[in-house]
């Protein structure tokens, strides 16, 4: 497992659908998104690698990929768990977000 002192990085990826949180050259996790018919971006699912757990890098990435998505003028759906209440203990600025009824995290 890469050391504390490695360098940690946020990147989108339109190919995979989703924002990866790498630690060094590793890939410590991600948050997929998707797009609906209506132009929202819904983020369904995170995950980060049990060798990473503990290190708050799942905030680090969620953080992350709302501030760009604020910055992208994106609507969020949060259906993830994580993310919801990420979202609900941490407004972040100029982020429009739709709150569903019912969560549909996969």
């Amino acid at each position: 497992m890469p050391h504390s002192a490695d360098q940690i990085t946020v990147t989108r990826d339109e190919t995979q659908r989703r924002y990866e949180i790498h630690v060094g050259d590793v890939l410590a996790g991600f948050t997929s998104f998707r797009t609906d018919s209506r132009g929202r971006v819904l983020f369904p699912h995170t995950e980060v690698d049990p060798a990473f757990k503990g290190r708050g890098l799942a905030t680090e990435l969620v953080a992350q990929a709302m501030a760009e998505a604020a910055q992208r003028g994106d609507t969020v759906v949060p259906h993830c768990p994580f993310v919801s209440r990420y979202l609900r203990e941490n407004p972040v600025d100029g982020l429009d977000v739709d709150w569903p009824d019912q969560p549909h995290p996969e």
